[in-house]
Order: C-alpha cells, then structure tokens, then sequence
C-alpha cells in the first residue's frame, strides 16, 4: 500500500484464531504470515521482515515475553514492533507485556478497530487513523432545502467512521462542505462533510473518479452504527 512495508506476522498456537485474525487483517490490505511458535517465529523472520508481530502470550515452549526477548537481542529485529495478546489477562499480565518491550497488550481477542488503530501507530503510518472499507451504498449529495439546492444520487465505494470515498464525475470543490444522505443497509444518515481530494483518474487506489470527504457533523448515533457496520463487514464470514 503506497510503497510502505505493511507485512505483519501473526504468532498464535490456534489455527482457528490465526484464521479469523489473519484474515481481518488481509481485508485490511495487510500482507500477513502466521507462525505457531517462538522458533517457528524465528525462521519466518530469518526470511521475511514482518512490519510489526502480533503473538499471543501462551505458545508452546517459550511465549510471547520469550519471543519479544529474542527479537530485542537481534539487531535486524530489535525495533519490529510487537503487540502481545492473552485470553488468560490475570493480574500482572499486562504489565509483564509492557516491562518486556511490547507497545501494546490485548485480552483476546482484541477489537478490531483498537487493533487496528494501534497497529497504524505502531507502523507510524501518516496514511490512515480509521479504518476504511470498500463498499457500496447510495448517497445523496446537497440538500434541497437551501437556496437555489438541489440533490444529486450517487454511489459510496469507500467508508470509515471518519468520511467516505464518493464516486462521481461532479465533485464538489475542495474544501466545500456539502450534506450527505447515506443510505446503510435499513439505515438513513444525515451529515455534512468536507471535500478532502478530488480524484479524476478512472484508476489508481480508488478504481473510478470520484472524491475524499471527512465528515464534519454526524450525530455520534450514527458514527457508531457506521464503525459497527464496518466491523461485520471484516468479520463476514468468519466466527472464533
């Protein structure tokens, strides 16, 4: 994703839950490796640089603390990341995560936008600080009620609980803030929101013309509903 090195690995004794992470995480648009163990770990990361490393505490033989232990004694990986998560979070627990290095700690399993963002930071990634989604809903752009207003129908491909990507070949200028009529599922949002970029190309990240807004006011309502919706979407499929 835009030249940055997002590969992250995933070191968890669980097939089922390196699944439902792993796969989260890919529709994220990480790269993503998995590893079963400490020494597993290690050999992945002989051959690949992980971005940062998600590891539960309890892994067969050595655990997570062991794990962040070995990395830190290594010089090509002593500054990778690594967050360590727990089903058992015991008194202590995460204090003895953070004492040995990692940046974050997680009764699992995690919620995905807390991960999500905390991975983001631990990438110290510019790009984003909520997570985004393709998808595809209506939207009603403008609002009639204004002086000489008028609405216009158009169609959502992307959506955060902060903005949304709106394809079209009419966007509105810079700058502008414009309301919007979302229409999620059985759901009507009303907002206004700020036009960030306007894309022309038929290409690139966004796959059509269109333009980035950030929303300016959502009643909080909505802004939950929105992030909730978000969250089903990446665990669509996929149960622990």
């Amino acid at each position: 994703m835009d030249g940055e090195n997002r590969t992250l690995l995933i070191v968890d004794n669980s097939a089922s839950y390196r699944f439902y992470l792993g796969t989260m995480l890919r529709r994220l648009e990480y790269a993503v490796h998995v590893a079963v163990s400490v020494e597993n770990a290690v050999r992945v990361m002989a051959d690949i640089l992980p971005s940062l490393v998600i590891t539960d505490f309890a892994l067969p033989g050595m655990n997570g603390i062991d794990l962040v232990t070995r990395m830190k004694q290594d010089q090509r990986l002593k500054t990778v990341p690594v967050i360590i998560q727990s089903a058992d979070d015991g008194p202590g627990m995460r204090e003895r995560c953070m004492t040995a290095g990692c940046i974050a700690y997680f009764k699992k399993p995690a919620d995905i936008d807390e991960l999500y963002k905390t991975i983001e930071a631990g990438l110290k990634s510019s790009l984003r600080q909520t997570i985004r989604i393709e998808t595809s809903f209506k939207v009603e752009v403008g609002d009639k009620k204004a002086p000489g207003g008028s609405v216009r129908q158009e169609s959502a491909t992307e959506l955060s609980d902060g903005g949304l990507y709106i394809r079209t070949l009419k966007p509105d200028p810079m700058k502008a803030v414009v309301p919007l009529t979302l229409f999620i599922e059985n759901r009507v949002i009303h907002a206004t929101a700020i036009v960030l970029y306007v894309s022309k190309s038929t290409g690139g990240e966004h796959q059509g013309p269109g333009m980035g807004m950030k929303f300016v006011t959502i009643d909080e309502k909505d802004r939950a509903f929105i992030l909730d919706y978000i969250k089903k979407r990446l665990s669509q499929g996929l149960s622990l």
